[in-house]
């Protein structure tokens, strides 16, 4: 260091590493420095109070045990990020989070759902179903009575109108039009001189303004009994007295009006099932229940599903089975012709060979749609002229399932192909030498050097192959949509279908959205799939060894 540069504290500073440097980095914090510690606190605060504030809405809204999940989640990352004894975990935290979030709570949370009778039939919680049968009513038309809303101040009056003459008959106290969760009983009053002078009556545009608060009011009339004496909100034209379908009895059980018939609800159907001369029958929506393992007792025990998941589940190995085989035999050997390096234009081949994997695989199977198509396709046309023939690739359930092997096949033997020609590459070729002066031929060789030295490495991928193709809901979706479908079976199910496909159907398409039993088996495919896992990291800690 020279003199000029040991005189000036700026200079010193600007050298890395010197004690001058750092003593005046202590001294004179930047401006951003500074900045960045008076806003840490208010921007932590200001975090913490928005995850407080998600945790409330979801209590609110009554999801205790989410509120509860998102709080620890809330609180663990403050405290990794906060405190000094978390600073190890402040790396691992997001990762850690990231897994439970959007892995584990899925797949527990599926898990639960294949334990109950979760479905289209049976959406609602049994409070909700309660709610929704004590709210079924009818209007008692002959009662029903033209409505207005004055303004008077603050507040607002309701006034009933005469049937016959349309005057003002009955009139509200002043109100405060306020939304509310719960009905409000209005006590109404003959009108009078007093009543005379309304206000303003309130536009169409300010009733729709003030709806949900109408919708709350009950308005009790004078001089009236039983079901005319209360009237309830019929929409921004009328009020009127309703005759409700239901009436709940002190064990919880709906009685119904009609004719006097009990249902009580049942806690193993999800139903309020009828009692007496009405059982066998029960109340419509259902609610949802623990049903234990009913799902998973459906799969093995019941003969009308057992058939078609069966079916559906060996295809399922089948497929997977097959086109790891094909795409692993294709791509093995055209990797073995491209490693020869007498052929010409080797590069082109490889690259033309390589397209299928680059081009979108749901083009290629919309691609594939069309050429397989019996009428119009360019694969029948070329059949009917050659052998005469037009098979109904999408009709016959043998044919449907050889298309979806033949486009699988095509959509997955360039990464074998690519896997194999990586792997070739580290043989050494003294042992190719050493066989060709023994005499050998290129199956020899094939069968005696190449195919051992590879096919340990590649074990592990072929498993995740498979894996992969037992849950390849594309192809099946975007091909045949699981078409031809098995006939007379207690829930459609199509002959292409695979499991995860078949779970799709069971879910949300045509089989009566069947939540709980989709999500049965998802637990199962689940099952499968972590068992391949396994396999799959033994056989690449022995491929390592």
């Amino acid at each position: 260091m020279n003199a000029t540069t040991a005189s000036s504290p700026a200079l010193s500073a600007a050298l890395p590493g010197s004690p001058l440097a750092e003593a005046y980095t202590r001294q004179a914090p930047g401006v951003l420095d500074r900045l960045g510690r008076a806003l840490y606190w208010p921007t932590i605060a200001v975090i913490a109070l928005a995850a407080l504030y998600l945790v409330f809405m979801l209590y609110a809204a009554g999801l205790t045990s989410w509120a509860l999940g998102a709080l620890l989640l809330f609180g663990a990352g403050f405290a990794v990020y906060l405190s000094k004894a978390g600073f190890a975990y402040r790396y691992l935290f997001p990762g850690v989070a990231g897994m439970l979030l959007f892995i584990a709570f899925p797949l527990a949370f599926t898990t639960q759902i294949g334990f109950t009778n979760y479905s289209s039939a049976h959406l609602l919680s049994q409070e909700r179903v309660r709610e929704f049968l004590l709210d079924q009513h009818d209007t008692v038309m002959d009662a029903v009575r033209d409505y207005s809303v004055h303004g008077a101040g603050s507040d607002f009056r309701v006034v009933l109108r005469d049937p016959a003459s349309g005057a003002p008959q009955f009139v509200s106290t002043p109100l405060a039009l306020r939304a509310t969760s719960k009905p409000l009983d209005v006590a109404m009053h003959a009108a009078g001189p007093a009543d005379a002078t309304l206000g303003t009556a309130l536009t169409l545009k300010e009733l729709v303004e003030h709806r949900q608060a109408l919708s709350q009011l009950r308005l009790n009339l004078p001089g009236e009994s039983g079901e005319a004496a209360t009237l309830h909100y019929l929409g921004l034209r009328d009020f009127g007295p309703i005759r409700p379908h239901f009436q709940e009895q002190p064990d919880g059980a709906m009685k119904r009006v009609a004719d006097g018939a009990l249902f009580k609800p049942d806690a193993t159907t999800g139903y309020y099932e009828g009692q007496g001369a009405a059982a066998g029958t029960h109340l419509a929506p259902g609610y949802k229940v623990m049903v234990g393992a009913q799902n998973y007792k459906r799969m093995l025990f019941d003969a009308e599903f057992r058939g078609p998941f069966l079916s559906i589940f060996g295809w399922t190995v089948v497929f997977s089975l097959l086109t790891v085989i094909f795409a692993t035999a294709i791509g093995m050997m055209l990797a073995v012709l491209l490693n020869w390096e007498d052929l010409r234009y080797r590069t082109t081949y490889r690259t033309l060979l390589f397209l299928p994997y680059a081009v979108p695989g749901f083009i290629s199977i919309l691609v594939f749609k069309g050429l397989f198509n019996q009428n119009f396709g360019e694969i029948n046309a070329i059949l009917d002229a050659l052998f005469g023939v037009r098979p109904a690739w999408f009709a016959d359930p043998t044919l449907a399932r050889t298309m979806l092997l033949i486009v699988n096949v095509w959509l997955g033997y360039p990464y074998i192909m690519i896997l194999c020609t990586g792997l070739l590459k580290a043989i050494p070729s003294d042992l190719y030498e050493a066989s060709a002066l023994a005499g050998a031929g290129p199956l020899t060789n094939f069968f005696k050097i190449t195919a051992p030295l590879i096919i340990k490495p590649l074990s592990p991928l072929l498993v995740s192959a498979f894996a992969f193709n037992f849950n390849n809901f594309v192809l099946i979706a975007l091909l045949t949509d699981g078409r031809p479908d098995y006939l007379s079976t207690k829930i459609p199910a199509g002959q292409t279908d695979i499991l995860v496909s078949y779970t799709y159907r069971i879910a949300f398409r045509d089989s009566g959205t069947d939540f709980g039993l989709a999500a049965a088996i998802s637990t199962l495919i689940f099952i499968l799939v972590a068992g391949m896992s396994l396999l799959n990291l033994r056989l690449m800690r022995n491929a390592n060894r």
